[in-house]
């Protein structure tokens, strides 16, 4: 039985399917985002007067990445497995073409999805385009279901997630 259990889907839809009324059976807090912006700026969006200030920052789409301060996690991240005896679950919202601007994050995640006794609860957008390296290694990691998400299943799809997550790593 595989390890990890990662989340598929449309944008919205892959953390849709662990909100129904039965999620407290994961125990674990609902994901939380929320959109920055400087001073003076729409949320979400930075304006660059300067176009090769532009060019060096990371983006996607209209938005800039702000690496710096998704790093201040990784301490947590590699710490996961270093906890003391026991099973540990571990919740990565999300990893996607942002978070891959980051290399140390590339590392953390591929040692947390080899710590003994961590299971990862994940999500990962659904292929298209050009594919993202760490996403497909993920996705046919040999310990890792992968569940897709949508509208129709995304209500019925808990319970066989909970069942993954608590029965992983035994």
């Amino acid at each position: 039985m595989a390890r990890h259990v990662f989340l598929t889907g449309p944008p919205g839809e892959r953390w849709a399917a662990g909100r129904g009324p039965q999620s407290s059976e994961l125990a674990l807090p609902r994901p939380r985002t929320r959109r920055t912006s400087a001073p003076g700026e729409e949320a979400g969006r930075r304006h660059r007067p300067d176009p090769v200030a532009r060019r060096r920052r990371c983006r996607v789409g209209q938005y800039v990445v702000d690496v710096t301060s998704f790093e201040l996690a990784l301490p947590i991240l590699r710490n996961v497995g270093s906890g003391g005896p026991g099973r540990r679950v571990c919740v990565i919202d999300e990893i996607g073409k942002m978070e891959l601007f980051s290399q140390p994050f590339i590392q953390a995640v591929r040692q947390t999805l080899s710590s003994p006794g961590t299971v990862v609860l994940g999500t990962i957008p659904i292929p298209k385009g050009k594919l993202l390296a760490l996403v497909e290694e993920i996705r046919s990691r040999p310990d890792v279901k992968v569940f897709s998400v949508t509208k129709e299943n995304r209500n019925l799809l808990l319970p066989d997630i909970v069942k993954w997550v608590q029965s992983s790593g035994k």
